[in-house]
């Protein structure tokens, strides 16, 4: 694979896949860190003389244009960002797209529309592709978080420009969470959480080989204690996993893996604020209950293995995180986190990266994916299509 400091740029109609999905709520974007993420690719190409054409997909406008998943707030952001004008092209293809082209100078940048307003896009359409491809000399992704979707923009079209190489972005995704499936300092921890056991599964086979310690929190833990006949009273079991967390636990026992789960949890009757939410004594919940957070001794079992380790890797809350009452135990790992000393730190999905934020340690990460399903299924051990897309 090839990344972008190795091409020829000037002068060069240069298309670069972002992933520029961010939150938007009454045309403002709640969180720009995505189109920071890009800052580096961009400014990298505009140094080098590229004519730069951004493409991106915004929610999911199911095929058709729709001004409130627009690019147009995004456009505007990215110009503050960058110092320079940001157009928005009024299409991804066609005319407009071609105009927009047509019309930049070495160093320009233009945003091209939703690509998701095209039903081709999701769909690889080959024809689709092939409009997308004639826009440019050179191709770039810099979109990890959309890079295990086969669609047009990021497998589709690569095999029809000239030359393809990965960003900026892309590359330290890569690098680290392939770090991850080889070659990691021990002690090595992961920490899973999150509401289903059947989105983690995958993820936990494939590290059961190469970790020491495996925590587990959120709606997932209570099924692995049903596994394990620990009473869960109300809380959210995948019936039908529990036999798929039984195999689990043995398998880590087998393998000498720490299995920790909550010793301790935050009840409720209901999952909501205000609820009357109090902590249990011990692991096993009442029948009236549901468990909707780690408790106080969890969340200590919890840091002091994470204190032993050399690299960690985190996904999903430990509880209800959106719920103030029930965050504590998600921000204690964060802190967790930012307080081991030495330690490689992964964080993905995108409870876990909020978490870091708020708890004012972000930037105290060794890396913070901003691929959620992307990074899960790259730790599966699965070839990625926008990735697998760019190797010669």
């Amino acid at each position: 694979m090839r990344y972008i400091d190795q091409l020829e740029l000037t002068g060069r109609r240069t298309f670069i896949r972002v992933d520029f999905n961010v939150p938007l709520k009454d045309g403002a974007i709640g969180d720009d860190a995505r189109i920071r993420a890009s800052l580096p690719t961009i400014r990298h190409a505009r140094s080098a003389g590229a004519r730069i054409l951004l493409a991106s997909h915004l929610g999911r406008p199911k095929g058709k244009p729709d001004p409130k998943q627009s690019l147009r707030p995004v456009a505007a952001r990215l110009a503050e960002l960058l110092g320079a004008p940001v157009p928005l092209a009024a299409d991804c293809v066609g005319s407009a797209a071609e105009g927009a082209v047509g019309a930049l100078r070495d160093g320009d940048v233009v945003l091209l529309e939703n690509l998701r307003f095209h039903a081709e896009e999701e769909q690889n359409d080959p024809g689709f592709s092939r409009q997308l491809a004639a826009l440019a000399d050179v191709y770039v992704n810099d979109a990890f978080g959309a890079a295990h979707r086969a669609h047009a923009s990021t497998s589709g079209m690569v095999a029809l420009v000239p030359e393809k190489a990965a960003g900026f972005l892309m590359r330290a995704e890569i690098e680290h969470l392939g770090k991850l499936l080889a070659g990691a300092a021990r002690p090595y921890v992961a920490i899973l959480g999150g509401a289903k056991v059947s989105d983690k599964i995958a993820v936990i086979e494939n590290l059961l080989p190469r970790i020491d310690a495996l925590l587990i929190g959120g709606a997932m833990a209570y099924t692995f204690m049903r596994a394990q006949g620990v009473a869960t009273g109300r809380s959210r079991v995948e019936e039908d996993k529990v036999a798929v967390a039984g195999a689990t636990i043995s398998a880590a026992k087998a393998r000498g893996v720490k299995l920790l789960l909550p010793c301790d949890h935050v009840v409720a009757p209901r999952p909501e604020a205000g609820a009357g939410a109090r902590v249990t004594q011990g692991p096993a919940i009442e029948d009236d209950m549901l468990g909707v957070d780690i408790g106080p001794r969890s969340r200590d079992l919890f840091a002091a293995e994470i204190a032993t380790a050399r690299t960690v890797f985190w996904n999903g809350p430990m509880g209800i995180f959106e719920i103030d009452e029930f965050a504590a135990g998600t921000l204690a790992v964060a802190r967790a986190l930012a307080a081991a000393k030495g330690a490689t730190t992964v964080v993905g999905g995108g409870d876990s990266v909020a978490a870091v934020g708020r708890a004012g340690v972000a930037d105290k990460m060794t890396h913070i994916s901003t691929g959620g399903g992307a990074s899960l299924e790259f730790l599966e051990g699965r070839k990625l299509p926008g990735i697998a897309a760019l190797e010669s």
